[in-house]
C-alpha cells in the first residue's frame, strides 16, 4: 500500500462533520416560548405553572393542569363525568359530528369540553368547572351547559362558592339552537345561586369568546382574567369589516377589558390560587361573633351556633 492509499483510507474512516447526526434533544425536555423565543427547561416551566421564566408569557394549559394548580392534592372529586353529547341534528361538514366527537374523546381523554367537580382550595371547599380548549376549541354544547348547570346547582344546594375557568371559542355550531340555549340555562342557574347569596367567580383565560363571553363568563360576582388573554364576543376582523374602522391595538385583551370595567382583576397564574383563597375567605358567611365558617372555634368555646339559613330552595 502506498502512502497516498493510506491517507485516502484514513480520510474515508473519519466521518464528515456535515454527515454527523445531530445530537437529539429528548422530546418535551425543553419548551420554546412563543412570545419571546426563550428556551426553558420543561420541568422548571411546569414548576412555574407554565408561565415563561423570561417574559411572563402564559403558555396555554388544559383542564387537568388547571385542576392540579388550583385544587389541594387528593381532594378533587369529579361530578357528572359520565355525560356525553349525541348528534341530534345529524350534522355533517367535512365529517360527521359523531365521528368528530369520538375523535376528540380519544385525543383528549375527556368526554366533552368541561370538567366539573368539588374539592378544596387552600382547605376551602369549592365547586369548580374548568373548560377544556383541546376539545373542539372548548366549544359550549349541550353537555357543557348541562354539566355547568348541575355544578352551579350543587354549589347552591351545598352552600359552596362556584368557580368557572373559561377557555372557549363560543357556542358549538354542530348542535345549533341546543348549544345557544345553554347560555340562558347556565345564566338562570347563576341567578338562583346569586339569590341564595352564594359567591361565583369567573376566570377568563386565553381565549374566552363568543357565547361563553356573552353569558356566564361575564356574570361573576368577581371576574378575574389572566394577563393578555383574548376576551371577546366577535372576532376583531369581523368587527373591522363591519364598522370599516381600525380597532385599537390592544382591543379584546384582558387589559382593555380591565381598563373599561369589564374585569375586576388581572392576576398572573402563579398568584391565582392564593388570590382565590383570599377572596373566598373574605366572602365566607359570618357567625354571630363575626367569624367565617372556615375559622375553627377555640377549644374553650363550646357554644354551637345554628347553621345560616338561606332564602333559596332548590326546585325539584
Amino acid at each position: 500500500m502506498s502512502l497516498f492509499d493510506w491517507f485516502a483510507n484514513r480520510r474515508k474512516s473519519v466521518p464528515n462533520s456535515q454527515e454527523r447526526p445531530e445530537r437529539e434533544i429528548a422530546d418535551g425536555l425543553w419548551n420554546k416560548c412563543e412570545s419571546c423565543g426563550a428556551l426553558s427547561y420543561t420541568k422548571d416551566l411546569r414548576a412555574n405553572q407554565m408561565v415563561c421564566l423570561e417574559c411572563g408569557h402564559h403558555i396555554r394549559v388544559y383542564s387537568d393542569d388547571r385542576i392540579e394548580q388550583l385544587i389541594d392534592a387528593n381532594t378533587w372529586m369529579p361530578i357528572n363525568e359520565g355525560l356525553h353529547a349525541t348528534d341530534p341534528l345529524k350534522f355533517r361538514d367535512r365529517k360527521k359530528y359523531s365521528d368528530r366527537l369520538r375523535e376528540f374523546q380519544e385525543k383528549t381523554g375527556h368526554l366533552d369540553a368541561v370538567e366539573t367537580g368539588i374539592g378544596k382550595l387552600e382547605t376551602l371547599p369549592v365547586a369548580l368547572g374548568v373548560m377544556e380548549f383541546q376539545f373542539i376549541g372548548g366549544s359550549m354544547g349541550s353537555v357543557v351547559g348541562e354539566k355547568l348547570t348541575r355544578l352551579i346547582e350543587h354549589g347552591t344546594r351545598e352552600h359552596l362558592p362556584v368557580i368557572i375557568v373559561c377557555a372557549s371559542g363560543g357556542a358549538r355550531m354542530q348542535e345549533g339552537m341546543l348549544s345557544l340555549m345553554q347560555m340562558a340555562k347556565i345564566s338562570g342557574a347563576l341567578e338562583r345561586h346569586r339569590e341564595a347569596r352564594q359567591l361565583y367567580i369567573a376566570i377568563l383565560t386565553h381565549p374566552t369568546t363568543g357565547g361563553v363571553t356573552a353569558s356566564f363568563a361575564m356574570l361573576g360576582d368577581i371576574t378575574i382574567a389572566e394577563p393578555k388573554a383574548t376576551v371577546a364576543f366577535t372576532g376583531g376582523r369581523v368587527i373591522e369589516q363591519t364598522l370599516r374602522e381600525k380597532l385599537p391595538e390592544n382591543y379584546q385583551t384582558s387589559e382593555y377589558s380591565f381598563a373599561h370595567g369589564f374585569v375586576d382583576l388581572i392576576v398572573p397564574r402563579t398568584q391565582l390560587k392564593k388570590t382565590l383563597a383570599q377572596l373566598i375567605a373574605l366572602h365566607q358567611p359570618q357567625d354571630k361573633l363575626g367569624r367565617s365558617q372556615s375559622e375553627e372555634l377555640e377549644p374553650a368555646d363550646t357554644h354551637v351556633f345554628p347553621p345560616q339559613t338561606h332564602a333559596f330552595e332548590l326546585s325539584p
